[in-house]
């Protein structure tokens, strides 16, 4: 027999009844009755359940069992009696007598408990991450990422790309976060960096004449940390093509991820990639005031200015005197209580704002009536305006949010989630997808009057050089996100290959020739040399695993994440260097006042 199991804790059956069996695993739980100790014994695989009784010449040595002690044992597979099976495990109809049992691995008191679901604070879950990955909810997670990405890699191949490895370390490039900078101890004084992305080498490979490229890619990026976003480092799905447009693009990764979403999604409806609508980023923030909407809450605002202009509720008028302001509305279809409405009010307040106005429809001596401050300040025609504009009816309100859009769309974007949730309008069952495009390349800061980059630089712009030669502010470009259930989880564009139109492109940020050369030398000296058109996009592994497990954080799902520090609790990291170390290095550390 094997020096420790015979069986896996979720093998044996019914038909293993009367074999004498070997299985290794942890205690997950002891339950003394009167003489029998009964053990949930837990592997990898699953639970099985072995006792023991004074008859057994081990009887003493299981006594001392405590709970997560590492044990093999030898034992006889009998039938449990009808009334104790437990239908719930797979090895539920049988159980182990034990005749022999070795202590592979004692176990000190434990800081958390592996059996049950006690909540745990985060500190000492990352301290003590080896005992928190053995619970069957983080258990399941891992085994559910693994399988996803083993997924995403077979499907990628089927569509006939091929997976290539790209540098881990490589030159500092800016791209949007700040770089983990490594020191070379060859060139002192200077330094390599962690990527933020396989970006320029990809890109590079299609100048290489490799039409297809892949790779679950781990990125670096030294960041602040949300609960949808890692402080360190992230895995994603990376890939690039060559002679390809926009729809090419989403005709290619649409049905990857859709068909993981279907083979992991436990059963919640995914619509088809076909019915993925595009949306553009203006049409994202008007409607939805964020450009990773949720879909699954049908609320879409409205912008209703006309019906406040030059009313009688002076804050809205005076505002819409002013230059580039707007009112937008928030339909809530049953929100009609003047307690909800003081909710959504409060809720305003705690986002910063002042509040937001509102107006209910309510029935009155069987007459639909419109309530709230705002109605009685701008009278019933206008009301009634509103109303028909939003498809409102009795039992229904809206929501008010006025300025220039960019001092409040997040807020309304925010309020809009919170409303389909509370008034339950928001389908959990599903899962919603939604590709948004034409991104600007430029904004105006409106205190220096600068035009600089609102979004990817090496985004090719539509209408290529043509466009750069207008209003920037105007220029779109051939980049698009993914987004599904209020998060992205693909970021991609078609590429600037083209040099003249990257320079000009830089120039009108304010960056010289000279200085995109020096940063991106590598990849302008190669589109010089017969580069193909080409695209692509990234999707977010940890994201997308955090969603199909129905998590709300990424370390749920990530096997030894840093805590909100950027700090390994566990491996006690980062370190201070030795001052060997440091020397080798060439550097020195100055004590920070």
């Amino acid at each position: 027999m094997h020096a420790y199991r015979s069986h896996t804790c979720a093998d044996l059956n019914k038909s293993n009844v009367g074999e004498t069996v070997r299985l290794s695993g942890w205690v997950h739980r002891v339950r003394d009755h009167g003489g029998v100790l009964f053990i949930d014994l837990r592997d990898h695989y699953g639970m099985t359940q072995v006792l023991c009784d004074s008859d057994s010449p081990v009887f003493a040595e299981v006594e001392k069992l405590r709970s997560e002690w590492c044990i093999r044992i030898d034992g006889i597979v009998k039938a449990r009696d009808e009334s104790l099976v437990n239908a719930k495990l797979p090895t539920g109809e049988i159980e182990v007598y034990i005749r022999d049992m070795e202590v592979l691995g004692s176990a000190k008191e434990l800081p958390l408990m592996v059996f049950g679901d006690q909540e745990y604070p985060e500190e000492t879950r990352l301290r003590y991450r080896y005992l928190d990955l053995r619970r069957e909810v983080m258990q399941r997670n891992m085994v559910l990422r693994s399988d996803v990405v083993a997924s995403m890699r077979k499907r990628m191949w089927d569509k006939g790309f091929r997976e290539f490895q790209t540098p881990i370390i490589t030159a500092s490039s800016p791209e949007g976060a700040r770089d983990f900078l490594v020191p070379s101890r060859l060139h002192p004084g200077k330094f390599y960096a962690l990527p933020q992305a396989p970006q320029q080498f990809k890109q590079l490979l299609m100048v290489s004449g490799f039409d297809k490229y892949f790779q679950i890619a781990p990125c670096f990026r030294d960041e602040d940390p949300r609960a949808d976003r890692s402080p360190t480092d992230f895995y994603q799905l990376d890939l690039e093509m060559s002679f390809v447009t926009q729809q090419d693009v989403f005709d290619t990764i649409a049905p990857v991820l859709g068909g993981v979403f279907e083979e992991f999604g436990g059963g919640r409806k995914v619509d088809a990639p076909a019915e993925w609508p595009q949306i553009s980023y203006a049409d994202a923030a008007l409607k939805y005031g964020s450009d990773k909407p949720d879909l699954r809450n049908p609320i879409e605002m409205q912008v209703v200015s006309e019906h406040f202009a030059g009313s009688g509720f002076a804050i809205f008028a005076k505002l819409l005197e002013q230059e580039g302001t707007e009112i937008r509305a928030i339909p809530a279809p049953t929100g009609g209580s003047r307690k909800f409405c003081d909710r959504m009010n409060s809720f305003a307040q705690q986002q910063g704002l002042p509040g937001m106005g509102y107006i209910f429809w309510r029935e009155t001596d069987g007459q639909m009536e419109a309530a709230g401050p705002l109605a009685k300040n701008i009278g019933p025609e206008r009301t009634e305006a509103i109303r028909q504009q939003l498809g409102l009816g009795v039992g229904d309100a809206a929501f008010f949010l006025g300025g220039k859009p960019k001092s409040f769309e997040a807020v309304a974007g925010r309020a809009r989630n919170v409303i389909g949730e509370e008034l339950g309008l928001t389908d959990k069952d599903r899962f919603a997808f939604a590709w948004i495009v034409d991104f600007p390349i430029y904004e105006k800061d409106d205190e220096t009057g600068k035009i600089d980059f609102e979004h990817n630089p090496f985004s090719m712009p539509q209408g290529g050089m043509e466009a750069l030669e207008g209003d920037p502010l105007k220029v779109k470009g051939f980049q698009y996100d993914l987004a599904c259930n209020g998060y992205e989880i693909v970021s991609g564009a078609i590429r600037n290959h083209k040099p003249e139109i990257m320079f000009k492109a830089f120039e009108i940020a304010g960056y010289p020739k000279e200085e995109v050369t020096k940063r991106f030398g590598g990849m302008v000296n190669a589109f010089q040399y017969g580069a193909p058109p080409h695209g692509g996009c990234a999707a977010g592994v940890d994201r997308i695993v955090m969603l199909l497990a129905d998590e709300d954080n990424l370390r749920d799902v990530m096997l030894f994440p840093m805590n909100q520090r950027a700090e390994d609790l566990m491996m006690g990291a980062p370190s201070e260097p030795t001052s060997d170390q440091l020397m080798e290095l060439s550097l020195r550390v100055i004590p920070q006042e």
